[in-house]
């Protein structure tokens, strides 16, 4: 909810304030950071603890290359994750 009011009223100013050069670089230095919390996120706790083995390495490495390459909806891609963590159960 906080969120939301403070877009709400910063809204009206954003035209103007996109087009300022200062803010635009400031932008982008969120916009990395941002990259960055999420990278730092996704490897520690989510990595660290998922994948143990070479073998949920290549689950990972598969099912990425599926949403990024052959372009599959996310829930697809979550249904065959979750297939193949039970499949890798029993190497």
């Amino acid at each position: 909810m906080p969120g939301m009011l403070i877009l709400l009223a910063a809204l009206p100013f954003w035209a103007a304030l996109r087009r300022r050069p200062g803010a635009q670089a400031a932008m982008r230095g969120v916009n990395a950071a941002v990259v960055g919390l999420l990278a730092a996120s996704l490897y520690n706790p989510v990595w660290t603890s998922a994948v143990l083995r070479p073998a949920d390495a290549a689950l990972a490495l598969v099912l990425f290359l599926l949403l990024l390459v052959a372009k599959l909806p996310p829930l697809a891609v979550v249904g065959l994750g979750a297939l193949g963590g039970m499949g890798l159960i029993f190497i």
